[in-house]
């Protein structure tokens, strides 16, 4: 497909649903060759077949953000059928668990923290070599407004999702001057299977019962389609160069990028 990413390969992690799957969409929408994993073999070939169906370039290959053989393997999959991995977006991520620390297992808690942080880390590491070789990438990580937050009873979420936004300055600071861009975006609250599953969580609707009622409201409200589009608005933007600028920042669905590159220092 043509499109301001046609020349670029992708990988897109957590793509078998919701957000990842939206994103990797538009990716190739745009014309980019997207390599979309996640655990689910079931679900990560839903999400090629639509992007086929649109007349994309796609694969599917699963694996666990968590597990370096599996990171390293996606990486050589997206390579070889592609081309040198351009574009990262690391959107794998889980909301539990729900409580006070002292209730939670911290087995479970730092499980979570593997997902959100680990796994960036990982693909990370093993695109970062060859984007710096060839001067040319995009890491764009979706964290959350929650990692700028204190959420009591959310301490795993927003701990993860702070953590995701410091590595993503450190990453743009040690990769400015090889000319790789590194962002860390909110992508709104849609109500995902991953919004679903929270409301559905015992401990959640013990423990949040604020958050879960919050977002049983959006469930009937809230134009579910403009939430995605926008998140999706925002990858492709950033993942075509223009906004080099922002590296390092944390943006949000209401920024005005145009406004932002406007404003940031020279060089």
């Amino acid at each position: 497909m043509a499109g301001r990413l046609a020349r670029q390969t992708a990988i897109v992690t957590g793509a078998g649903r919701g957000f990842g799957r939206a994103i990797a969409l538009g990716l190739a929408v745009e014309g980019a060759a997207v390599t979309v994993t996640a655990r689910s073999k079931e679900e990560i070939a839903m999400t090629v077949a639509q992007i086929e169906s649109a007349g994309g370039r796609a694969q599917a290959v699963a694996g666990d953000v968590t597990n370096r053989g599996d990171v390293a393997r996606v990486v050589e999959a997206a390579q070889q059928r592609f081309g040198p991995v351009s574009v990262l977006v690391n959107n794998a991520g889980v909301a539990w668990p729900f409580g006070p620390v002292w209730a939670v297992d911290p087995d479970q808690w730092w499980a979570a923290e593997a997902v959100h942080v680990r796994g960036a880390l990982l693909y990370m590491h093993a695109v970062l070599p060859g984007m710096i070789e060839r001067r040319n990438g995009h890491i764009i990580t979706i964290a959350a407004l929650a990692g700028q937050r204190v959420a009591p009873n959310l301490s795993a979420y927003c701990v993860a999702k702070s953590a995701q936004i410091r590595l993503t300055e450190h990453v743009a600071a040690e990769t400015k001057e090889h000319s790789v861009a590194a962002f860390a975006i909110e992508p709104g609250t849609a109500i995902t299977e991953l919004a679903e599953g929270t409301m559905a969580s015992p401990e959640a609707q013990r423990w949040l019962p604020g958050m879960v009622e919050r977002l049983r409201g959006l469930k009937g409200q809230q134009d579910q389609a403009a939430v995605f589009a926008r998140c999706v608005e925002m990858c492709a933007d950033l993942a075509s160069g223009r906004y080099d600028a922002l590296s390092g920042r944390f943006l949000m669905p209401q920024d005005d990028f145009e406004k932002l590159l406007r404003e940031a220092p020279a060089g």
